[in-house]
């Protein structure tokens, strides 16, 4: 007996069609396996804060310009006891600024870098993105005399280079949760209302401590107020990190919550 088999035109037609999908989307997964790579567990990743319970906050200030605004921002946190804060410091303003960077070496604050050359990292090609990187650490190393492990990237900007080089020469890119927004300048209390409304257990708090912002001082001592009401403890991003679990970022990721913000 012989057996005929009626092909569906529509059928065959629809069979193709995925057939061709399915090698297409295997094509461009393996074209773009560097990509991938970005999202894949353990992976490098920018930190922004980490997950606890723990009633722990950390005050980041970055300078990048300028000699009247740290001073005053130092000794707030001399009277009110802050032993524990990270600072961001560049390395042309930490050569020029000798004296105030041994203050901040003195007084046990925690240094990290804030690169060299204050430009987009994701803007520069793989050689320069070191370059700037390892300049900076040779220049904090000499001033400092010590060899930061944390970096926050100039304007916050980084892309899955920047974060693969950093993590290559030893670093953690660390961003925030809370921007203080200060160098906006919008006014004393609107810095305070935004860091106190938007701390959170495990928050990385953005402040700037460069002359171009002109409130952070004032704003300061009332922010460490009202935080230590509420209960919270200040720690360097450093005892932050030493916490079980971080929430870190991928580049896509970070998009998508300035988007948001």
């Amino acid at each position: 007996m012989n057996y005929f088999y009626v092909l569906n035109g529509k059928k065959l037609k629809q069979a193709f069609i995925i057939a061709v999908a399915v090698i297409f989307a295997i094509g461009i997964i393996y074209s773009e396996r560097d990509n991938v790579t970005v999202f894949s567990q353990g992976a490098p990743q920018a930190i922004y804060s980490i997950q606890t319970d723990k009633k722990v906050i950390a005050l980041t200030f970055d300078i990048s310009w300028g000699d009247t605004r740290t001073e005053p921002i130092l000794k707030i946190l001399e009277e009110k006891g802050i032993k524990n804060a990270t600072f961001f410091l560049s390395s042309p303003w930490s050569k020029s600024h000798p004296d105030i960077v041994n203050r901040i070496v003195k007084g046990g604050w925690e240094i990290g870098s804030h690169g060299h050359k204050h430009t987009d990292y994701s803007s520069l090609n793989d050689d320069e993105i070191r370059r700037q990187i390892r300049t900076s650490h040779q220049i904090l190393n000499e001033v400092t005399g010590q060899s930061p492990g944390l970096i926050r990237l100039p304007n916050g900007d980084f892309d899955k280079r920047v974060l693969r080089i950093a993590n290559e020469l030893n670093y953690t890119v660390i961003q925030w949760d809370t921007d203080s927004q200060d160098w906006m300048n919008k006014g004393v209390d609107t810095i305070i209302n935004r860091v106190v409304s938007k701390a959170h257990p495990g928050d990385i708090v953005l402040m700037h401590a460069s002359d171009s912002c002109k409130q952070t001082h004032l704003a300061l001592p009332v922010i460490i107020d009202q935080l230590r009401a509420k209960g919270y403890e200040f720690v360097s991003v450093g005892q932050l990190l030493k916490q079980t679990q971080v929430d870190g970022k991928t580049p896509v990721e970070d998009q998508a919550m300035k988007q948001m913000k």
